[in-house]
C-alpha cells in the first residue's frame, strides 16, 4: 500500500441536458491539465448509462448493463486520470438502485453538478496489475517526478 498526502484544489462544474457526462469530465480534466483528479461529489440525473457489473473479470469483461430511462445520480465516485476509474449508483422512478463501473454513455437528463478535487502534489497513473488483470492506480508525488508546470 502506498499513501501520500497533498494539498487540495477544488473545481465545480455543471453539465446540461444531452451532454455525455463521462466524456465531459475527461475533457474538463484534460483541458485543465489536472494530474491527480478525483470526484468529490455529484448530483444530477441521466437518461442513459453503460455500466460494467461487479462480476466482470479481466478475462470476462462482457458483464455490461445498458440502461435507458430517467435515473437520479445518487453517487458518482472515482479517479479521473487519463484511464479514469469511475463508479456510479443510479436510482429509478421507484427508488430502486443499480450501480457499477462506468463505461460511458452517461447522458445528462436535467443537470449534473460535479465537484472535482485535485491532489495538487500528486500524480495519478495506471499500470497493469498482474494479480487483478486490470490497470490499477499508481500514486506518485510530483516532487519525485520532477514537477513541470
Amino acid at each position: 500500500m502506498m499513501a501520500e498526502g497533498s494539498a487540495l484544489q477544488v473545481h465545480a462544474v455543471r453539465f446540461g441536458p444531452g451532454q455525455e457526462l463521462f466524456g465531459c469530465l475527461q475533457t474538463f480534466v484534460e483541458e485543465r491539465r489536472l494530474r491527480a483528479p478525483f470526484i468529490i461529489t455529484c448530483v444530477g440525473s441521466v437518461t442513459k448509462a453503460t455500466l460494467r457489473l461487479a462480476n466482470a473479470t479481466a478475462t470476462n469483461t462482457n458483464e455490461v448493463l445498458h440502461l435507458s430511462g430517467c435515473f437520479e445520480i445518487v453517487s458518482l465516485v472515482g479517479t479521473l486520470n487519463r484511464d479514469a476509474h469511475v463508479h456510479i449508483s443510479l436510482s429509478d422512478s421507484e427508488g430502486r438502485t443499480i450501480g457499477g463501473h462506468v463505461l460511458g454513455d452517461l447522458e445528462v437528463f436535467t443537470t449534473a453538478e460535479v465537484v472535482i478535487g485535485e491532489a495538487v502534489d500528486l500524480q495519478f497513473s495506471r499500470e497493469m496489475d498482474q494479480q487483478t488483470g486490470f490497470p490499477e492506480l499508481v500514486v506518485q508525488t510530483r516532487s519525485k517526478m520532477g514537477r513541470s508546470a
